[in-house]
């Protein structure tokens, strides 16, 4: 009996100890959420821009866009829809960016709506960046005398684009006051000095578009 005791107690040593170090049964896996797609992050002196949040059928698109001066350089996904279409085809959407530079890119073939949603983000973040980058420039056109009356006017730009005309001289005249609104609102949309003349106001268009025409050309001498 002596040397049976030593034995059960060496057992049930053994049996606490395999008990012990036995691998428990039926733990859940941890999983971690793949990373949206990127490119590689900005360096310093680049700008970083949110573009918007676009609702779509398979849930919201946005965008970050990292620009150099006009240049797009990296374009990373804030929120995407959790799709294995959309995670292949966002990866296209960047690399046809990148090369593209603009918004203008193909739709991936069974991911339409993502694509639709990132190029409108993409091309939120593209107006947003070349708004900031935009300087204001204000230039006077020339003073052109007419028969009614001198007339100049002075053109404020953003980048190249016509932002405002002001009139700061023109004649005294109810039909001259009445084209000069008109007139602006034609520079405008046309964006250049090619607008139509003001019935009842022919001497007042054409010193008007005279000295648009020469405030444009000092703008890009």
């Amino acid at each position: 009996m002596k040397r049976v005791i030593p034995a059960l107690v060496l057992s049930a040593a053994g049996l606490v100890t395999v008990w012990r170090y036995e691998p428990s049964v039926g733990t859940a896996a941890s999983t971690e959420a793949a990373a949206p797609a990127s490119t590689p992050s900005a360096s310093s002196g680049s700008t970083v821009v949110t573009g918007s949040t676009i609702q779509t059928e398979k849930g919201p698109v946005q965008v970050e866009v990292t620009f150099e001066g006009d240049k797009i350089t990296a374009v990373r996904m804030l929120q995407q829809p959790n799709h294995p279409q959309t995670t292949a085809a966002v990866p296209k959407l960047i690399a046809e960016t990148l090369t593209a530079q603009s918004a203008d890119i193909d739709t991936v073939s069974g991911a339409t709506i993502t694509t639709e949603g990132y190029k409108e983000s993409l091309q939120a973040a593209i107006d947003k960046n070349a708004t900031s980058n935009a300087t204001s420039e204000v230039v006077a056109g020339s003073t052109i005398t007419t028969e009614k009356g001198p007339v100049q006017v002075e053109v404020t730009f953003e980048g190249d684009a016509i932002k405002s005309v002001r009139m700061l001289q023109q004649p005294n005249h109810p039909q001259t006051t009445a084209a000069v609104p008109k007139l602006i609102a034609a520079t405008l949309e046309a964006q250049s000095a090619d607008v139509d003349t003001v019935s009842g106001a022919t001497i007042t268009s054409d010193g008007y578009k005279e000295s648009l025409q020469a405030a444009i050309d000092a703008k890009g001498a």
